[in-house]
Parts: structure tokens; C-alpha cells; sequence
């Protein structure tokens, strides 16, 4: 392995944490990455890693020799991808992970578009509901929903949108249309069980605020099946427009209680910590902010 291999191989090991997760994000052997720890770190006269049975970690020398020369290597792979095709276009291999609703309704129908304007990029689309570990699993950018716990991960907020309460026409036609807070409790609800998601609701207008439970006898663990259940007029939901972004549009589902404030959903773009942001990452967070913004603008 030459002396940038070495070098790559050595900060990959850190983001990682371990020999197994690096040697499947670079797809090299366990082996071939030990010894190039090894010999980098007979050069250098110096322990870079500590190791044991749960993983490893850099030593303090490991640590400050890693945050010198991962910029420099995010720079390296920045240059190369240019050079390739002349500056001016993107290319290599771009790893996202998006929400399987949000991706299915407002990436994918769409992802064609971006992958155009770059001929020679390559994506990656991972789509899962849970938040993924992206140095193990050498995610370029992730795209999130709701409020960041993890204060070390780099990100930025693309855009915000409103939660509503919401169903189909024919389901307040049969059950009424609530008027005021209070008469969403006699309703039946399909109620979105995720760790972040409440299903007890704020309803604020002016000064005035009133807690709302939801209830109701069929919960989902997932967006999918919250947007299938109020479809078919199983019940009311409280849900962000980005969830039922088409049918709001068309009407096949409409709002309730519109002068009632609920709350808000932030999507944001999502980086590897300790890394520079690749370009790739840039320009798919740009292409995500302006389709987003056009979606949401459909609804106003």
C-alpha cells in the first residue's frame, strides 16, 4: 500500500472505530488494513491506536495526527474527482441515507434530475426511518427528520415545514370536521409511533394553548403506514405536510383546525463529523433544498 493509501487507510480506521467497519467501507481486507496500521506506525515511532475488545481508539498523539491530515485527504479525493473530467463536473461515489416516505415521495421521483447534471456520479441510496451510523456505514450525507439529538454531527437545516391535523374529505364528511382542539379527542387517530414523534399535540392560537392526546386503535411504527391508514379513512392524523405532500395538493386529503398553530418538522442535511463536506454532499443538500422548497410552495 503506497503513502496516501496508508493515510487514507489510517483515517478511515478512526472514523470507523474499528478494522472490520473500515475494511468494509474501503472494501480491503481486516489484514491489509492491520499491517498498514502497523507500518505507519514504525514510521512514525509512535502508537497511533489503542486497542481492545470493543474497538479502537486513537491515542492522544493518534488523535491530533488524524485531525491534521483527514482535511488534507478530503482534499486530495476532492481534487482527483475534479481533475478526472476536468473540473467541472462531479464524480465518484455519493452514499445517501434518507426517511423511506420522504425519499419515496420527494427524492427519488426526482433523482434523475440531479443525476443528469452530474453524468459521472454514482449514489448510493440507503433509505431507512432509523438514524444510521454514518462513519460505519461511510454515509456522504443523511437526510433527517424532526429534532437532532447528536450535538456532534455535523448539519445543516435545509427547510421547515407544519404539522397539521389531516384526513380525507370522506372521513370528516362521515365523522364531522373538528372545530376547536377539545373535539379531536372524540375522534379516532392513527397515531404515528416513533421515539420522537408525540402523541400528545400543542395547539396554540394567540395566547390561547390546549393539549390534544391522540387516540385512536390503530398506531404504525412507520410513515408508510400512517399514510395508508389515513387514505383509507381509518382515521385523523397529525402529520407534517411533507408526509402528504401530493394529496394535500390534490385534495385528496384536507386540513383541520388551519387557524390553530401545531408545531413545525425541520429536514436537515446530515455530515460525517470530523470530516470536510464533500462537494457531492454540497451539491445533493443544494438539489434536496430547491425541490423541497418547490414542493412545499405547491400547497400555499
Amino acid at each position: 500500500m503506497d503513502r496516501l493509501g496508508t493515510l487514507e487507510t489510517f483515517v478511515c480506521v478512526v472514523e470507523c472505530g474499528s478494522f472490520s467497519a473500515a475494511s468494509k467501507r474501503l472494501g480491503i481486507g481486516q489484514p491489509a488494513i492491520s499491517k498498514a496500521i502497523m507500518q505507519l506506525e514504525r514510521q512514525l515511532s509512535v502508537t497511533l491506536l489503542l486497542r481492545s475488545t470493543r474497538g479502537l481508539t486513537p491515542t492522544e498523539a493518534g488523535q491530533q495526527f488524524y485531525e491534521h491530515i483527514a482535511p488534507a485527504i478530503n482534499m486530495i479525493r476532492e481534487a482527483e474527482d475534479r481533475v478526472r473530467h476536468g473540473g467541472t463536473q462531479l464524480s465518484g461515489r455519493l452514499r445517501i441515507c434518507a426517511p423511506v416516505t420522504f425519499a419515496r415521495l420527494h427524492i427519488m421521483p426526482r433523482l434523475h434530475e440531479f443525476m443528469s447534471a452530474h453524468p459521472h456520479l454514482k449514489v448510493d441510496m440507503i433509505l431507512d426511518d432509523r438514524p444510521v451510523d454514518l462513519i460505519a456505514e461511510g454515509i456522504d450525507i443523511s437526510l433527517r427528520l424532526g429534532a437532532l439529538k447528536d450535538s456532534g454531527l455535523t448539519a445543516r437545516r435545509i427547510d421547515t415545514c407544519s404539522m397539521r391535523l389531516l384526513a380525507t374529505p370522506e372521513y370528516f364528511s362521515t365523522h364531522g370536521t373538528p372545530h376547536s382542539p377539545d373535539e379531536v379527542t372524540s375522534h379516532d387517530a392513527v397515531v404515528y409511533l416513533q421515539a420522537d414523534t408525540p402523541s400528545r399535540w400543542q395547539f396554540s392560537r394567540g395566547n390561547t394553548q390546549s393539549w390534544v392526546t391522540l387516540a385512536g386503535r390503530i398506531r404504525v411504527s412507520a410513515a408508510e403506514g400512517v399514510r395508508t391508514a389515513v387514505l383509507a379513512g381509518d382515521g385523523l392524523a397529525v402529520a407534517s405536510e411533507w408526509m402528504f405532500a401530493p394529496e394535500l395538493a390534490d385534495g385528496r386529503v384536507v386540513t383541520a383546525l388551519d387557524d390553530w398553530h401545531i408545531g413545525t418538522m425541520d429536514l436537515w442535511a446530515v455530515y460525517p463529523g470530523g470530516r470536510l463536506t464533500s462537494a457531492r454532499a454540497r451539491a445533493f443538500t443544494d438539489f434536496v433544498a430547491g425541490s423541497v422548497t418547490g414542493v412545499l410552495s405547491g400547497l400555499d
